[in-house]
């Protein structure tokens, strides 16, 4: 059908098995709330793999549709421009969650860190 994203078993199965993890556990936060790289390698399985986080997220695919914008750095700094559509856009995409900035342009992580869950 034109225009509809043929999804089948095989794309899945070129996802390496962490990624999927990654995926699964950032389609789990909610509006208004971010987690960080570190937290959501924690929450996969492997504490030390913030960095492979980052890359999980540079190559989401688009299909998913994963609020990736609410994945920031443990101090709640934001990616940088070139993501999301270029400078500002994941503030503006976390500002539209109501999710509150410091002076400074960090996220005020103790109150909008989401407290997710063992997956």
């Amino acid at each position: 059908m034109k225009g509809m994203i043929q999804i089948t078993l095989y794309d899945l199965e070129k996802i390496p098995a962490f990624y999927q993890k990654v995926y699964q556990i950032v389609s789990r936060i909610p509006r208004g709330k971010v987690a960080t790289y570190g937290q959501i390698a924690a929450l996969a399985g492997n504490p030390f793999a913030a960095r492979a986080v980052g890359n999980a997220m540079k190559r989401a695919p688009e299909y998913l549709n994963l609020p990736c914008h609410r994945v920031v750095n443990q101090t709640g700094e934001l990616t940088a421009s070139r993501a999301f559509g270029g400078a500002g856009r994941q503030r503006e995409l976390l500002e539209a969650e109501g999710i509150g900035f410091r002076e400074n342009g960090f996220i005020e992580m103790k109150r909008y860190r989401w407290r997710g869950v063992n997956c």
